[in-house]
């Protein structure tokens, strides 16, 4: 995995993060491509970025916020692409990343194509 692909997977994740973070749900949304699919367990799934960012913001309206990450990994999974798995945590809940996608888009920059996540359990 060339370092470009990774550091723009990097800033991808990173904008996503500090949106949330933010309570910022189009911000969250901006960051995944527009035909993106979300599969968020146990809540379904969700297709397209304006799905995405009704889930977030309702997510956010319940109140969860301060997202982090811990015992993320990287891998490799095109030339234009990578993979993120990872733990995390929120005020309220935590879980797992079972599956990021982030592809270099036309733009330039990297998007979610893919995400799938797990709620395992309240905080």
């Amino acid at each position: 995995m060339t370092q470009s692909v990774l550091k723009r997977a990097q800033a991808g994740i990173s904008a996503w993060q500090i949106a949330f973070n933010n309570q910022d749900a189009a911000g969250c949304a901006a960051q995944y491509a527009e035909d993106a699919v979300m599969i968020a367990k146990p809540f379904g799934t969700f297709e397209g970025r304006e799905a995405i960012q009704a889930f977030w913001q309702n997510i956010m309206d319940q109140g969860f916020n301060s997202v982090d990450y811990t015992n993320t990994k990287w891998e490799k999974d095109s030339e234009n692409g990578c993979i993120l798995t990872s733990d995390w945590t929120m005020n309220k809940a935590f879980g797992v990343v079972h599956k990021e996608l982030w592809e270099i888009q036309e733009d330039g920059l990297s998007r979610l194509t893919y995400d799938e996540f797990e709620v395992l359990g309240e905080r």
